[in-house]
C-alpha cells in the first residue's frame, strides 16, 4: 500500500468557498462589457472619409499619438482580437496556453493560502509552487510554439494599430475625460486573487485578535 496523506481544513465559520468556474466566467463577462463599453463608435473609427496620407514622418506621429489616445480602447480590442484569432487557427497552442493560465489561477492566484497542495504525499508552499509556475511558463514561452504565435499576433495587431492612427486623420477628434478601464479583460484575475488573499488572512487576523 502507499501512503497516501490527505489535507483536512477545520470547519471555519469566516472561511469562504473557492471561487467556481461559473464566478470566474461571470466576472470575465462583466470585465468584456466594462471593456467595450469604452470603444468609441465604431463608425468613426473606419470612417472612409477620414483618412488620408500623412504630410510627413512627424505628421504620422503626432496623428498616431492623438488617435491611440482617443481609440485607444479601440486599440486593444483590435489587438485581443488579432490575437485570439492566432490562437484560434492553432488549437493545439491554445490547449498548452489555457492550460498554463488554468495552472497559474488554480494553484497560485485564486487558491486561498490555508489550503495547501499536497501531491504524492509533500506539501508544497507558495514559493515553491511559484517557483514550478514561473519554471513552467518559461518552458511553454520559450521551448514551444506558443511565444512565437504570441509574437507574431501581437507584432499583427501593432502593425494595424500603428497603420490606422497614421493613416486617421485627428483633426476632427476630440479628447474629453474618459474613466480609466485597467486592464479591461484581465482585470477579473487581479480581483480574484485579492479576493482569496482577503479570505485567506481573514481568520489569522481573528486569531490574533
Amino acid at each position: 500500500m502507499l501512503p497516501v496523506s490527505v489535507s483536512t481544513l477545520e470547519p471555519n465559520a469566516d472561511s469562504k468557498p473557492l471561487i467556481t468556474a461559473q464566478t470566474l466566467l461571470t466576472r470575465l463577462s462583466t470585465s468584456l462589457r466594462l471593456a467595450l463599453s469604452h470603444c468609441r463608435p465604431w463608425t468613426d473609427f473606419f470612417d472612409r472619409t477620414a483618412f488620408a496620407k500623412p504630410a510627413s514622418f512627424s505628421d504620422a506621429t503626432s496623428r498616431l499619438r492623438k488617435n491611440f489616445s482617443y481609440f485607444r480602447a479601440n486599440y486593444l480590442t483590435i489587438l485581443t482580437a488579432v490575437l485570439a484569432f492566432s490562437l484560434i487557427t492553432h488549437p493545439f497552442s491554445l490547449i498548452i496556453l489555457l492550460s498554463l493560465i488554468a495552472a497559474w489561477l488554480f494553484l497560485y492566484a485564486l487558491r486561498p493560502s490555508e489550503l495547501p497542495l499536497v501531491i504524492w504525499g509533500r506539501t508544497y508552499s507558495d514559493i515553491e509552487k511559484l517557483a514550478i509556475l514561473v519554471v513552467l511558463t518559461v518552458v511553454v514561452i520559450f521551448f514551444t510554439s506558443v511565444g512565437s504565435l504570441l509574437i507574431s499576433g501581437i507584432m499583427m495587431g501593432i502593425a494595424i494599430v500603428c497603420a490606422h492612427g497614421a493613416f486617421r486623420m485627428s483633426e476632427d477628434l476630440f479628447l474629453d475625460e474618459q474613466e480609466p478601464f485597467g486592464l479591461g479583460l484581465f482585470s477579473f484575475v487581479s480581483a480574484a486573487a485579492s479576493s482569496a488573499a482577503a479570505n485567506a488572512a481573514a481568520p489569522v487576523i481573528v486569531s490574533r485578535v
